[in-house]
């Protein structure tokens, strides 16, 4: 049923449970200079496509209400909750590398928070909601191809283990909006502790607000950070810590071969998150220059670009909150740590794919020499790390599989050589081995072609290859005979595809 936004009475005998959820606003705690107060813009006859169960449990959401007419109304945006005062926050940002000056939430509305499984409380936002006054010239909607996206890969990256904001559900609608051809509309409903981004202080800093700065930084300190505030410089304390995060986000990104495609500032998380799901992809022939972003054509976020770029935006939070740090030495000092965390993450990580567990000195060299015959084949990123843990570290087989992705077969067998010594250096046991490289090393990731079949279907109204998706990439280390298909090397069509910041 279509609704016009409305509040439902809290002295109503018959509420709903998703009308009733107990929703607050901590971030409304700041002043409106922070946020704009408005209603979400209802959508024609909405349906729901998706809900993630495990996303659901994190505030104690009933999935079973999925299907209900007030839960679609509720995370559709065509009905306020009773405890809900909706908002758009402002903040500003560099994209591509460019200051853009303001922008804020164009088409995102955040609903409130609610009280989370941890003791915490997670963010309720809307994307795809409608016009707000940060909307500049956009519709204030969000396509339900983009959507879908979204929805599985913030649940897919939890599966992976990588941090990241969370989607609860998508709902969609035949009423239809033109990006490069006409597509019907969708709202995804993301969670996340916060989506205060790295762009919400540069937007303080750049127009010469610095109480406002002060404000912000206090608010995430005490709310995320309550340890820090008791450092000798809090806010210095608050820049090291959010690069820790940052490196170490990027060093997870590189090892399952995930690329954003928007870099931007402010789609950088303060939490050290991943967030803003858009034209992002997962390596499938290996390339470090890949760009997995069409309307990326300088290639700024492409692989093998991405830990420099991670950098490159602590900087431009650091510049951001150097009014408040009061020192460039103690703001470059912790800025100074990235490529040491970085580093000291990736190479922890480099170690559990190729299942070694100790450190020898010549790894480096193993690592690099393996990424350079990997980048001369363009073999298939997670089909390789998969496969390898098959191989065994005598000269007795199990790398016909593994082998067999390569053309170049000499070079491949040049460096499995030089890997089984390694692994025999340490006494390596094949069986312990691969039980430890098969929970580093994912079978399924989101492939953009399985996106594309699912979109495909979610089309024509068929939700369930969202739903299969979804209940894979829930458990991606498993083996899960059953769906082998969808760990196969893509077809040829998938080649084609394209993704941009079009959504």
């Amino acid at each position: 049923m279509f609704m016009n936004a409305s509040v439902i009475p809290s002295g109503s005998d018959h509420i709903p449970d998703p009308v009733a959820l107990p929703f607050a606003n901590a971030f409304a705690e700041l002043p409106p200079a922070f946020f704009t107060r408005l209603q979400p813009t209802p959508l024609p006859q909405p349906y729901l496509v998706g809900i993630s169960a495990d996303a659901a449990a994190l505030v104690g959401i009933d999935p079973a209400t999925a299907g209900s007419e007030s839960f679609i109304d509720v995370f559709t945006g065509n009905v306020i909750a009773q405890h809900s005062k909706p908002l758009a926050a402002v903040y500003s940002g560099h994209q591509f590398g460019v200051w853009a000056g303001q922008l804020g939430d164009g088409r995102a509305i955040l609903l409130g928070d609610l009280p989370a499984r941890d003791g915490g409380r997670m963010e309720i936002q809307l994307k795809g909601a409608g016009q707000t006054p940060y909307s500049r010239m956009g519709d204030g909607r969000a396509v339900l191809r983009s959507s879908i996206r979204e929805f599985l890969c913030s649940e897919a990256m939890a599966g992976l283990g990588i941090p990241t904001t969370r989607a609860l559900c998508v709902t969609g609608s035949d009423q239809q909006v033109r990006r490069e051809t006409l597509e019907t509309t969708a709202v995804v409903t993301r969670m996340s502790p916060s989506f205060i981004r790295f762009g919400s202080f540069e937007h303080w800093y750049y127009n010469k607000r610095h109480d406002e700065l002060k404000l912000l930084a206090d608010n995430v300190i005490a709310n995320f950070y309550p340890e820090l505030s008791g450092a000798g410089n809090p806010y210095r304390a608050l820049l090291t810590e959010v690069t820790r995060r940052t490196a170490h986000l990027m060093a997870h990104w590189q090892a399952v071969g995930f690329m954003h495609g928007v870099m931007n500032t402010d789609n950088m998380s303060i939490l050290g998150l991943t967030l803003d799901y858009g034209p992002f992809g997962f390596m499938e022939a290996f390339d470090a220059r890949h760009i997995c972003n069409h309307t990326d054509q300088q290639g700024r976020y492409s692989y093998q670009m991405q830990p420099r770029i991670g950098q490159w935006n602590c900087f431009a939070l650091g510049q951001a909150l150097l009014p408040l740090i009061d020192s460039v030495e103690d703001t470059e000092a912790a800025l100074g740590q990235y490529e040491a965390e970085f580093a000291a993450k990736n190479d922890e990580l480099l170690h559990a794919k190729l299942g070694l567990a100790t450190r020898q000195a010549d790894d480096d060299k193993l690592f690099e020499s393996m990424f350079a015959i990997l980048q001369a084949g363009h073999v298939d990123f997670t089909l390789f790390f998969r496969r390898l843990s098959d191989l065994h570290a005598g000269d007795d087989g199990g790398d016909e599989p593994l082998r067999d992705l390569f053309i170049e077969r000499a070079s491949f067998d040049a460096w499995a050589g030089q890997y089984r010594a390694r692994l025999r250096q340490e006494n390596s046991v094949d069986a312990a081995r691969k039980l430890a490289m098969d929970a580093s090393n994912p079978k399924y990731v989101l492939r953009n072609y399985l996106a594309q079949v699912a979109i495909d279907k979610a089309q024509n109204k068929d939700f369930s290859e969202v739903a299969k998706l979804q209940e894979i990439l829930r458990r991606p280390f498993d083996e899960q005979p059953e769906h082998d298909k969808y760990a196969d090397l893509p077809p040829d069509w998938a080649s084609h595809l394209e993704v941009s910041c079009s959504s």
